[in-house]
């Protein structure tokens, strides 16, 4: 069964709106792993604009499933990262001010770079995956870099599921393949959610894990978290 590990940056970004300590975020995650929810991913950016640096220290004291942090591999953001320890790190090639992650990395033209941040992390124990768009050249130079895992972008996919579903998956079922033939493991995400999650794995059999926080937690606000996360779940199964 493909794992769901839920982005909590979102609730993050609500409780910062306020400047107290509402939604709970701790909570918030310890509620995400009893309702069934099989990690917590964060992505801490340099602004500080929903996850802090504090949060990330305080969930790894009560994350009991995966805890995954996301980021671009700045100085400070490898020290918090191999500090903490956590069992996955998604290294994304977003800008400082970036809203959102839109793209992969091009791993041809920072391949380097890459390395020696992987080796880096790999000194302590954690697992690496690369934020990437589906393509065997870029997939092929990852495995080179010493990645366990690529984390598909799914933002193109989720774009045109509405318009041709087969079309719009067909760049991943083929990248998919070439990983598994790599031996590189596959995690995805980005605007997944409960219309187009099901197909894309019925897609993608070798996927291993999701990451999903943005449409998960607006669902919340309708269905509740324990009902939301058992419905994921089942889109999984």
């Amino acid at each position: 069964m493909t794992r769901l590990s839920v982005n909590i940056n979102k609730i993050a970004l609500l409780r910062n709106a306020r400047g107290s300590n509402i939604p709970d975020l701790i909570q918030f995650a310890k509620d995400c792993e009893r309702f069934g929810a099989q990690g917590i991913t964060v992505h801490p950016r340099p602004d500080e604009r929903h996850i802090t640096r504090k949060d990330v220290y305080d969930l790894k004291k009560i994350v009991t499933t995966e805890f995954n942090i996301e980021g671009y591999p700045t100085e400070d953001f490898l020290k918090m990262v191999c500090e903490v320890k956590p069992h996955q790190c998604t290294l994304v090639p977003d800008e400082p001010g970036q809203l959102t992650s839109d793209h992969g990395w091009d791993t041809l033209k920072h391949e380097g770079f890459l390395t020696e941040v992987i080796a880096e992390l790999k000194k302590h124990n954690i697992r690496v995956s690369l934020f990437i768009d589906p393509d065997n050249k870029l997939i092929e130079v990852t495995k080179r870099t010493g990645a366990d895992r690529i984390e598909f972008y799914t933002g193109p996919y989720a774009h045109d599921f509405y318009m041709d579903k087969l079309a719009a998956v067909k760049a991943f079922v083929g990248a998919a393949k070439f990983c598994e033939q790599t031996g590189i493991g596959i995690n995805a995400g980005h605007d997944l959610n409960l219309d187009n999650l099901k197909f894309f794995k019925q897609q993608v059999s070798a996927l291993l894990e999701v990451s999903i926080g943005h449409a998960l937690v607006r669902d919340c606000l309708y269905l509740g978290l324990e009902n939301t996360v058992q419905l994921y779940l089942r889109q999984l199964e």
